[in-house]
């Protein structure tokens, strides 16, 4: 599986629109960037056909170390939560059998905790 990065989304959308790279990648960012306010907002943003990203709260709860077995307390946090759409899961296959039913978690994917002034950052689902 390969990794694609914000340049090669950028050159591609360029070439396909006739914009230039620059104007390209500075529309891409503030699209990202404006989906990073309204999530920090609260609000619930919703693209048809590609799915649903959502704030999640959290409560506190008890973990444990798995290497020393110590208890630690882990605060409540907000989380994004997205949910796939069904234009993405028809061209992805998430969830089907042929990836063993795991992409997105069964549609589900928790991948960022919003943090202070709007950003977010990537945060493995347990």
């Amino acid at each position: 599986m390969a990794t694609i990065t914000k340049k090669e989304l950028v050159n591609v959308i360029a070439e396909k629109t006739g914009q230039t790279k620059v104007v390209t990648k500075e529309i891409i960012q503030m699209f990202l960037d404006e989906i990073i306010n309204e999530l920090g907002r609260g609000n619930r943003l919703e693209f048809r056909e590609f799915g649903v990203f959502e704030i999640k709260d959290r409560a506190a709860r008890k973990a444990q170390n798995p290497r020393t077995l110590e208890k630690v307390d882990v605060p409540a946090k907000r989380v994004v939560k997205f949910k796939v759409g069904r234009l993405m899961k028809e061209r992805v296959g998430v969830g089907s059998e042929e990836d063993g039913g795991t992409a997105f978690r069964g549609g589900r994917s928790e991948y960022a905790r919003v943090g202070d002034g709007g950003r977010a950052s990537v945060e493995p689902r347990p």
